[in-house]
Formats: structure tokens, C-alpha cells, sequence
């Protein structure tokens, strides 16, 4: 059965423009949610000050049939014309999850509350129920096989190097893209004393967080550059020298220090 859904699957996909609902970032490669959102985020502080408010969260997500190859795609087709209303409102969309993001300037919410009714509105017309449970995450458990009990075991360097990558660096890097660029000096340093300590112990040199991250936004940021269709595509623009990307205007330091500004800045200095 599976065999034959991903034919059908297949055969409307070839039919479908690359660029249906942009916004619907869940079973689509080379795209980030957190990237796209933050963004967004600092793009609006950016355009105002920051006075600091946050309102309460509010999770809206429907269900899709688990298990069958086509139901990614037909509740993609399903949820296609979801979009937003207003100019300042984007409706962001990860499988059935559902953010609505807004723009609210001088205390003026009309325009977001419209949009969140907008947006139950066409749910009830399309016979999608929304789930304000929230969601529960459990908490970071720390990996229980220390490195240096396997040193005692006066096992290979390769292999501890092994170990480090897939117990320790893979959660320090974890879309290190996203956040890096705006933690502290402090911050970094003490990140950087937990790489320092491991490679005492594997007796190797380990790359350094900030390598890791400078190689990760040029590897990002070319592959949204190949992507005429990625929704942040329209952010890497050449000068007329045609070498050059353009440099995106910011206000506020976290934009400046944000990924698709750092990235640009990556791309410039390759070229």
C-alpha cells in the first residue's frame, strides 16, 4: 500500500510549482522554521525600540493522519491557502503547527487580533479543529558514559574523538546557526572552556565553536542562495559587480549579529 501512495505521491508532486506555500516549512529540505521566525522577530524590533513586553503563548496545532506516505502532502495541499491577511502578519507553518507573527506598532494590536481570527475563521470553515494543549518537552538528559572513564580505559584517541562528536559537540552546535551570533563574549569563552577540556582528554585538536559556526552559515547560506524558491532568498541580492552580496540594513545589534547578516558577511569574505 505504502508502494503505491508514494507513486501517487510522486505524480502530484511533479505537477505541483516549486514554489507552493513557501511558508509551509515541514517535509521540504533546506528549510528552517527558527531561522525564518527569528528573522521575522528581529526584523520587527529592528524597525521600532524595544520596550521589552511579551505576551502569553498560546500553541495551535491540528492533526495529520500518522503513518500514510500522502499525508505530509495532501494536508500541505489542505492548508495551502492559509496565509495571512495583513502586511504586518506572516502565518508560519511546520507540518500542523501553526505560528502567526505580527508587527504591533504604538500599542496597536487591531491588525494581529484580526489576523488570529482570521485564522480560526478559516478553520472552522475547513473542518480543522485547533489543539491549545501545550505541548510538553522533557528536559535535556546529560549523556551517563563519561569520556573520561573511557580514557581510563586507554582507548584510541580516534575513538574518543568519536565519542565527543556525537555526545557533546552535537548538542553545543545544535542549530548553532540561529544562536551563536548574538551570545556574549562571556558566553563563547564558556563555551569554548567545555571544548578545551575535551580535548585534553582525547589528547586531539577539536575545531572551535566559532569555525564551526562561520563554515555552517557559509554552507547555509549558499544553499538558500541556489533556492530561487526559499522564502529568504530575496535577502542575498548581488551588487552590480555581480562578486558581492549586499548587506542587509539593521538598526539594532542583534539583527546586525543575526544569521542571514553574518551570513552575507561569510559570502563576502569567500569572494
Amino acid at each position: 500500500m505504502k508502494c503505491f501512495e508514494k507513486l501517487v505521491r510522486d505524480f502530484i508532486t511533479s505537477s505541483l510549482p516549486a514554489s507552493m506555500d513557501p511558508l509551509q516549512f515541514a517535509y521540504r529540505h533546506n528549510r528552517s522554521t527558527v531561522t525564518h521566525l527569528l528573522h521575522t522577530t528581529l526584523t520587527h524590533l529592528d524597525k521600532g525600540k524595544d520596550h521589552n513586553l511579551s505576551s502569553s503563548t498560546l500553541t495551535l496545532s491540528t492533526g495529520a493522519p500518522q503513518g500514510c506516505v500522502l499525508s505530509p502532502l495532501l494536508y500541505s495541499l489542505y492548508t495551502y491557502d492559509c496565509t495571512a491577511t495583513s502586511s504586518s502578519t506572516i502565518i508560519v507553518k511546520f507540518a500542523d503547527d501553526t505560528v502567526v507573527m505580527g508587527l504591533i506598532s504604538d500599542n496597536d494590536e487591531r491588525a494581529y487580533l484580526e489576523e488570529i481570527k482570521h485564522l480560526e475563521n478559516w478553520c472552522q470553515e475547513n473542518n480543522l479543529l485547533l489543539n491549545v494543549r501545550p505541548v510538553l518537552i522533557p528536559p535535556y538528559q546529560p549523556p551517563k558514559t563519561p569520556q573520561r572513564r573511557l580514557r581510563d580505559f586507554r582507548l584510541p584517541s580516534k575513538v574518543l574523538r568519536n565519542v565527543y562528536t556525537c555526545t557533546i559537540e552535537s548538542i553545543l552546535v545544535g542549530n548553532i546557526t540561529v544562536w551563536f551570533g548574538n551570545r556574549t563574549k562571556q558566553d563563547r569563552q564558556a563555551l569554548q572552556r567545555v571544548v578545551r577540556s575535551r580535548e585534553r582528554i582525547t589528547h586531539t585538536e577539536l575545531p572551535d565553536l566559532q569555525t564551526i559556526y562561520y563554515k555552517r552559515c557559509q554552507t547555509k547560506a549558499r544553499r538558500i542562495v541556489k533556492d530561487p524558491t526559499h522564502p529568504n532568498n530575496r535577502l542575498f541580492s548581488l551588487l552590480r559587480s555581480g562578486k558581492r552580496f549586499r548587506s542587509l540594513k539593521t538598526k539594532t545589534e542583534k539583527l546586525k549579529r543575526s544569521f542571514f547578516s553574518q551570513a552575507i558577511r561569510a559570502l563576502n569574505q569567500r569572494n
